[in-house]
């Protein structure tokens, strides 16, 4: 597939780009929806949304470069080349976590209502924005004899791309449901989001072969671990407290 789709003025426009752009406008459709479902004014949501969208895209670039850093040292300007794909699901996290508890302190809104409201929309845009990655043949898998693998250089490999689509679709027709169940508590649909999500790309990344490595170690399933953890401990605990009430 030629990762470009058409040209303006000579500008080439990337499939990349486009599945990105896509991503983020039906996201926010949707999240405007979710929020009269969670009680959040729909101005507060696009406030967030015009300071969490450019952070996150920073945070998901500057987490690709961290970890992959021998590709860019002998030429650092190629870190703001986004264009040519190098974003990180995690950085997009930690970027809109971080900008989300500081927006809602400021706002005295409810963190975890406000991430409710957003989880089935970030999910939605991983499962578009990862066709953008089979655009730009990249993130995906080993060698494979599958009828469903795709050619990569002449090689036939496991399309991880699409094993990790297919789930994000998947969770997101389910946080949809589970965002109208009126007994979760607040930051359950966050909270599933992360656990389900986490749950896949464990799996998917051992099949990959651009995997962001610390040492020996693949980061993505090292973090996954951590987010399953931390984030079951946490509905957990809300779910007790809950209970007591």
């Amino acid at each position: 597939m030629n990762p470009i789709a058409f040209e303006i003025f000579g500008l080439p426009i990337r499939w990349y780009g486009i599945f990105i752009a896509s991503a983020v406008f039906l996201g926010t459709v949707i999240a405007l929806r979710q929020a009269k479902l969670n009680g959040i004014k729909e101005n507060d949501l696009l406030d967030l949304l015009l300071y969490a969208i450019p952070i996150s895209i920073i945070g998901a670039r500057a987490y690709y470069v961290i970890f992959s850093w021998d590709l860019y040292k002998d030429n650092p300007i190629q870190a703001l080349n986004l264009r040519s794909g190098g974003l990180a699901i995690h950085g997009v996290l930690i970027g809109a976590v971080v900008t989300t508890i500081i927006f809602t302190r400021k706002r005295n809104i409810s963190f975890w209502k406000l991430v409710d409201t957003a989880a089935p929309s970030l999910i939605l845009g991983q499962a578009i924005g990862r066709w953008g990655n089979y655009a730009n043949q990249e993130a995906h898998g080993g060698p494979t004899d599958l009828p469903w693998g795709i050619m990569v250089d002449g090689i036939k490999v496991h399309p991880t791309f699409l094993y990790e689509s297919i789930w994000n679709f998947g969770v997101f027709i389910f946080l949809m449901w589970y965002s109208r169940n009126k007994e979760h508590v607040d930051g359950a649909v966050f909270l599933w989001y992360l656990i389900l999500y986490s749950f896949i790309r464990f799996f998917v990344e051992a099949l990959r072969t651009d995997s962001l490595m610390l040492g020996p170690i693949r980061v993505a399933q090292l973090i996954s671990i951590v987010i399953i953890a931390v984030s079951s401990y946490i509905l957990y605990e809300k779910r007790k407290q809950n209970s007591k009430l």
